[in-house]
């Protein structure tokens, strides 16, 4: 174990206590031999921190008193990981669960790629024959993420992209010397956008390697896919996102593009029924546009 670099597995808990119990029960049954397990709460009130001290007492258990949001707890998190002297950390999302030889592929692959960022195929958890995420490319003059849907090689070989989901994100421990943390700006959403984008800008080589396998309830923390939270706090980082990233000769670009993508997804809420969903999607991008 001593030739293997210490990794520093870091996920975020706010009132979601069995899901929590579920990843930590994924992260003991990992082959990877020299890992911390850290779990940053955002000021649970569901019995959370007693529940994991009881079934995990061998994990470092953050308390933060109130929701930080998921960039302000995960930089909780990750100076943590870095005072224990980790040489990687993995973000990962509290509703994820792992295969056994996950962290052993990234960890691997990390150190003969010489990757900085580091992402595991993701699968739906109640689909897990269905893929969810596998990286993607930049669109540079629109700065939007094409998705990458299958390997590109056609076989389960490590490949290069530019974005990777901070819903299983392996940091080397030089990424963040180099980069620094995540942006506290973006409360929820956008903020691997961010990170992934300030990382290929700083030469910091992202990629996916589809051998290590993770599964993902998808946007539990947020209430649910297009649920009133989930879309206000996507369109709200959106506008962050482009606020802070687009040159002035991209807006002429970028404005009607984001302007349909704002009149489909309305559409396509009105045409659900949802219509709280949708006014707190118009609400995301006004308080976005004026933060």
């Amino acid at each position: 174990m001593a030739d293997l670099p210490l990794v520093a597995i870091i996920t975020l808990n706010w009132n979601r206590k069995q899901d929590t119990l579920d990843f930590l029960a994924s992260c003991r049954g990992l082959h990877y031999p020299h890992t911390c397990l850290i779990v940053v709460d955002n000021g649970s009130e569901d019995g959370s921190p007693e529940a994991i001290g009881a079934a995990f007492p061998e994990v470092d258990q953050l308390l933060n008193g109130a929701n930080l949001g998921f960039a302000a707890g995960m930089n909780v998190g990750l100076r943590h990981g870095l005072q224990s002297g980790a040489a990687f950390m993995l973000l990962a999302n509290n509703d994820t669960t792992m295969e056994p030889d996950m962290l052993d592929q990234l960890v691997a692959t990390a150190r003969e790629q010489q990757a900085g960022l580091i992402s595991p195929m993701i699968y739906y958890a109640d689909l897990p024959q269905r893929i969810w995420w596998l990286g993607g490319r930049l669109r540079p003059l629109l700065l939007e993420i094409r998705r990458q849907d299958t390997p590109p090689h056609g076989k389960p070989v490590p490949f290069a992209v530019d974005f990777i989901t901070g819903c299983g994100m392996l940091i080397a421990r030089e990424t963040l010397d180099r980069i620094g943390l995540l942006d506290e700006r973006f409360f929820m959403y956008y903020e691997d956008s961010d990170y992934c984008l300030r990382a290929r800008r700083a030469g910091v080589r992202v990629f996916v390697e589809p051998r290590a396998v993770m599964y993902h309830k998808v946007a539990r923390s947020s209430g649910g896919s297009d649920s009133p939270n989930e879309r206000y706090q996507m369109a709200r980082s959106s506008v962050q996102y482009f606020r802070k990233h687009a040159r002035l000769w991209q807006w002429p670009l970028i404005w009607p593009y984001r302007t349909g993508s704002a009149i489909r997804t309305t559409c396509r809420l009105l045409f659900r029924r949802r219509l709280d969903a949708a006014r707190a999607y118009w609400r995301g991008l006004w308080e976005g546009a004026r933060a």
